[in-house]
């Protein structure tokens, strides 16, 4: 519900101020009452009105001093004024009372259709006027946003290059070697060499294209009453490599009893062994990884925790963005930013929700995934 439109009413008496109030009164509108030039000024600097009406003839300060003092301040410059007078509206009154920045004079009695329709003209004003202040703000966030895309864009389009040309160089490498070695042994080596950056190459192009899928609605599950434990196992058996590699200590923690879902094996699979790589990639070699798993209800719950180099606070609320990826202190960053992007799509697609439990700068990060099972 939009936040009302205040307006401002200025008398000394107080049956002139609960009389005009009840006259303007309706749904969206807020009346703002003062006795005094000084009561109104007050409370011209904590609110912000769409018009206000003041009497002329007051004690201390009278209604023009207080119109001047609208004008004489950046904050209140551009608040209509209509002046209510019960003396007379001679030429020379109207002219101080213009000069000092009226839009209008009423006399008393007051006209009680004409009083609303001049207040309506500027609380209509006032109205559109902050629709268009709306619109521009979220014009304005829109152009960051995109602004930032685009920024995303180049830097993905950069580490693209950077992570196809690499296997392609040691492909173009192996080539060349082999063709001039008659060698078994550098033939062997050579081989081994090229099937990594293969894999590699292929497991980057498959996840573009899943990216690609995904936001196109052209990924298709292909669901089944399947045991999370045997894609737990699928998992690591993927990941373990990589894993061994930088000697991480791996730990899995899933119940006795089986826990059956209605999904896409391959797919949740894929889910988990995306978050453990994550969790391998920022994790210094000898660090710890454990994946643990429990049921909640109708929902299962995995964990996937690392002692890594953890999320600046910054950067937690743009995990699962596109291109996003967290900084490593040592070494080149990995991969194109788009795992965990791909991971709360596919996620969602299995009606669940992931989030970052926890995350500390030095000591790691804990991922968090729900999934409905089976009965």
């Amino acid at each position: 519900m939009p936040a009302p439109v205040k307006f401002l009413l200025v008398d000394d008496l107080d049956e002139n101020l609960l009389a005009l109030e009840a006259l303007l009164r309706r749904e969206g509108l807020e009346c703002l009452k003062a006795h005094s030039g000084d009561e109104a000024l007050e409370l011209l600097l904590v609110h912000e009105v769409a018009l206000a009406l003041l009497d002329v003839q007051m004690p201390g300060m009278d209604g023009f001093e207080l119109a001047e003092f609208l004008r004489g301040n950046e904050r209140t410059r551009h608040v209509p004024i209509i002046f209510l007078t019960a003396g007379s509206a001679d030429a020379q009154r109207r002219f101080r009372g213009y000069e000092a920045g009226a839009v209008d004079f009423l006399q008393k009695p007051i006209d009680a259709a004409v009083l609303r329709s001049k207040s309506d003209v500027f609380f209509n004003l006032y109205e559109q006027r902050r629709q268009i202040m709306e619109q521009r703000d979220e014009l304005a966030q829109m152009t960051r946003s995109l602004q930032l895309a685009d920024r995303r864009k180049n830097a993905f389009l950069g580490m693209v290059g950077h992570e196809l040309r690499n296997p392609i160089a040691a492909l173009g490498a192996g080539v060349h070697l082999i063709g001039r070695s008659r060698s078994d042994e550098v033939f062997e080596q050579v081989r081994g060499q090229m099937e990594r950056q293969v894999t590699h190459m292929t497991r980057l192009i498959e996840d573009l294209l899943d990216v690609a899928r995904i936001d196109q609605g052209k990924i298709v599950l292909r669901t089944e009453r399947m045991l999370l434990a045997d894609a737990v196992a699928l998992a690591v058996e993927i990941t373990r490599p990589r894993i061994e590699a930088r000697e991480h200590r791996l730990t899995v923690d899933v119940p006795e009893g089986p826990i059956w879902l209605d999904a896409d094996h391959a797919r949740i699979a894929q889910i988990l062994s995306n978050l453990l790589a994550n969790a391998a990639r920022y994790t210094e070699p000898g660090g710890a990884i454990a994946l643990t798993v429990h049921r909640t209800g109708a929902e299962v719950v995995i964990e996937v925790a690392d002692t890594g180099v953890g999320i600046p606070p910054d950067m937690q609320s743009q995990v699962f963005d596109l291109f996003a990826q967290v900084e490593r202190s040592h070494g080149p960053t990995e991969g194109l930013g788009i795992g965990l992007a791909l991971v709360r799509q596919l996620v969602a697609l299995h009606g669940g929700g992931i989030c970052l439990k926890e995350s500390t700068v030095g000591q790691g990060s804990t991922f968090l995934v729900r999934l409905p099972c089976m009965d």
